[in-house]
């Protein structure tokens, strides 16, 4: 190899060098998020870094402000930091899920603010699934036809999904159109609902009947083991 093609070899191996150094360089600006727990950004020093953060959405936190969604996160159920006080407000822009509501493990991944905020650019959550059996429960019609004396007693219905099932933020006010024998309630719930409930899914819910003939639930809707479509 003569002198020519050795100097026009190195400098075609400097060019890989410095081009997969830029590529690298510019892969890691992003930077990973640091999985980080509830404790630790609400005591430490996160301000501008991204970090991702579980933890259950606390009953009643959710707002909002124009399209952003606020809420506020603790840690789950169970785990070594459940007997904490601590909680994590997060902002998020973007459409909340069906499975999102209060008891919903939600995984946030965002960047921490000046005010130990978390402003959170993606969000998944985690609602575990729950099926139930339909025996001695009513159907829609049957607590219709009982509404004058069901009005506020706890009770269980059954009946398939009728349509699109909504977020909790949802401006109708309720989550899901319950129907059987030709009788159809719009059910309330605040909680998540399994990603596997859509339109034709059996279902049994425990809640109560209002006096406005709408269906709060009381506890997750369950996929009826028993019943398909």
């Amino acid at each position: 190899m003569n002198r020519s093609a050795k100097r026009r070899l190195v400098v075609v191996g400097g060019i890989i060098v410095v081009a997969m150094l830029v590529i690298v360089a510019i892969a890691g600006s992003g930077g990973a998020a640091s999985s980080l727990s509830i404790a630790d950004v609400v005591s430490g020093d996160y301000r501008g870094k991204k970090v991702q953060v579980s933890g259950s959405v606390v009953a009643d936190s959710l707002t909002s402000e124009g399209s952003t969604a606020l809420f506020e996160i603790q840690p789950e159920e169970g785990s070594a930091a459940a007997s904490g006080q601590e909680t994590l407000t997060v902002r998020y822009d973007g459409a909340l899920p069906a499975t999102f509501g209060t008891g919903v493990v939600a995984i946030c991944t965002g960047t921490v603010e000046s005010d130990n905020t978390l402003t959170a650019t993606e969000l998944v959550t985690k609602c575990p699934s729950k099926y139930e059996s339909a025996e001695g429960s009513l159907t829609v019609k049957g607590l219709l036809d009982q509404a004058e004396s069901m009005t506020g007693e706890t009770t269980k219905v059954c009946g398939y999904v009728r349509g699109e099932v909504l977020p909790v933020d949802a401006a109708e006010g309720y989550r899901f159109t319950l129907e059987s024998q030709g009788a159809a309630i719009n059910v309330i719930w605040d909680g998540g609902i399994d990603e596997a409930v859509t339109d034709g899914t059996a279902l049994v819910v425990s809640g109560a009947l209002n006096a406005d003939g709408t269906f709060t639930a009381s506890d997750q809707p369950a996929i009826d083991e028993a019943v398909t479509e």
